[in-house]
């Protein structure tokens, strides 16, 4: 935490303290501002406290450290996600802002995916910039802790989970305290950058809509209105307590120690390496797994996340959600072990979804995409079972109760790859940022045609930012996206030629 000269640049009083930033092609920025105390030390694996704060004016003109996580090289898909430094003080969020006044515009939070073990604030793919200048919003973005810093479990709080309040002990999800401290921390203080605390839209993508849905558990807090949700895997459910601590003995055993109190005296760099370990000790063929898993707890996540958005405290949320066409082709598209799968292979893979009908299903999914490989009909499956399936029975439940919900499935391919890719996990997002100038690292752009990729990408933004503005994504430039609702089962197709789909059904 540094300390500016005085100089020309914006400042503005929060709680905790004054914050300088810095102006920006006419806004105004604000970097590495701290959330909640460094969860150093004593705090490790406590939930988020509050930050003591300071005297002076906190220079806020450069990121915060990110999470610790592991960095993986040449990725044939993204590239890239999360790069140093990295810290255990990490806490930390970042603004953009038209101007740090009194005019009240509506916020945008964007919570960043990643499995939960990659990713942060700092990442150019996630900067605010474009949401602000283009939709006069502004825009949040935050890190939180990762891997085995943000999700383990431990017996301690499972032992006190049904009576420990949320700061104290008893939660599996400190993640989502992180979180959560974020959100009272806008709540509190976006006023003073320009932002409406009533009109709050928290965005995320993957891990991060995982997380926007959990937050909605906490909506009796009014920290947010409406949620904006991006393939998100609603098939991937929280783990039980006893769940989570098998995965965290599994942990142990992979760094080589005996009990809690030893790891919590090893240094982040070691904790962070054993997640490959992990992550090798309980992957499945052919199944989309991550090392790390929230886990249900009584106090910050006591159910389901899809839940909390039907009958759950987030009910009243209004909610965009949706999926690429390809999702899983990020995980098996590419990889020689599925490139190469044979037919029996894939079967057995779809027994574990569909028992004995798995060789009629497997002859759908080949039916329905002609010369299709094994791993098509595995990247198939898969998006189905994860995303697809899921988020379409999630709108069914919010329309049967009358909430509002407005669905969408980005279906644009990628040439990248001799085409092998489709439209796979991720591939909304630079569509969704409008940056693709920030994306240049990334292999499955190549290739597109800028002139279709850039007008699609005007109109996915510009929806965005009217749901973000208004609870509604229609805006002249597209066709009219209807709500889903149960006569017309509506969904918006992003492609080529962008068009309202009725009666979408998995494959």
């Amino acid at each position: 935490m540094g300390f500016a000269q005085e100089r020309t640049a914006p400042v503005v009083n929060t709680r905790s303290g004054a914050v300088r930033g810095v102006t920006e092609d006419g806004l105004a920025v604000f970097r590495g501002v701290p959330y909640a105390a460094p969860p150093v030390g004593p705090l490790r694996w406590r939930p988020a406290q509050p930050h003591p704060g300071w005297s002076g004016t906190l220079d806020a003109t450069e990121y915060g450290p990110g999470s610790p996580q592991a960095v993986r090289e040449g990725d044939p898909v993204l590239g890239g996600h999360g790069s140093p430094p990295f810290d255990e003080d990490c806490l930390t969020l970042n603004i953009w802002t038209p101007g740090t006044d009194d005019a009240r515009r509506p916020v945008l939070v964007w919570i960043h995916g990643g499995a939960f073990v990659s990713g942060s604030g700092a990442m150019p793919t996630y900067s605010g910039e474009t949401f602000a200048r283009n939709g006069d919003l502004v825009v949040v973005n935050l890190n939180y802790r990762l891997g085995p810093l943000g999700l383990l479990s431990f017996a301690s709080h499972a032992s006190n989970a049904s009576d420990a309040s949320e700061g104290g002990d008893g939660c599996g999800n400190v993640w989502l305290t992180d979180q959560l401290a974020a959100l009272r921390w806008v709540r509190d203080n976006i006023a003073a950058f320009g932002g409406d605390p009533g009109s709050v839209t928290v965005a995320g993508q993957s891990a991060g809509a995982l997380s926007t849905a959990a937050l909605a558990g906490h909506a009796g807090d009014r920290l947010f209105r409406r949620a904006i949700l991006q393939s998100v895997p609603l098939a991937m459910p929280l783990a039980t307590p006893a769940e989570s601590l098998a995965r965290t003995a599994a942990y142990r055993e992979v760094v080589g120690v005996e009990d809690e109190e030893e790891l919590r005296t090893l240094p982040w760099p070691r904790l962070v390496e054993a997640t490959a370990g992990l992550l090798s000790a309980t992957m499945e063929w052919g199944h989309w797994t991550t090392p790390f898993m929230p886990v249900l707890d009584s106090r910050t996540a006591p159910r389901q996340p899809a839940l909390n958005l039907l009958d759950g405290p987030g009910a009243d949320i209004d909610v965009l959600v949706g999926w690429t066409a390809e999702e899983s082709a990020f995980a098996f598209a590419l990889g020689e072990t599925y490139v190469s799968a044979t037919k029996e292979q894939v079967l057995r893979r779809a027994r574990d979804s569909f028992g004995d009908g798995a060789a009629e299903a497997y002859a759908a999914y080949e039916a329905a995409r002609p010369g299709a490989r094994p791993v098509d009909v595995l990247v198939d499956l898969s998006t189905d079972e994860l995303f697809r399936k899921p988020t379409l029975a999630f709108a069914e439940e919010r329309a049967v109760r009358g909430r509002p919900v407005w669905t969408y499935e980005f279906a644009f391919p990628t040439p990248a790859h001799d085409g092998r890719l489709g439209a796979p996990h991720c591939l909304d997002l630079p569509f969704v940022f409008d940056n693709f100038d920030t994306w240049s690292h990334a292999p499955f752009l190549a290739g597109m045609d800028t002139r279709t990729r850039d007008g699609l990408a005007r109109t996915v933004h510009a929806a965005w930012i009217a749901f973000v503005r208004t609870g509604d994504p229609n805006h002249p430039a597209m066709p009219r996206w209807d709500r889903y609702d149960r006569p017309s089962r509506t969904t918006m197709r992003f492609d080529t030629v962008t068009r309202a789909v009725p009666h979408i059904a998995p494959h």
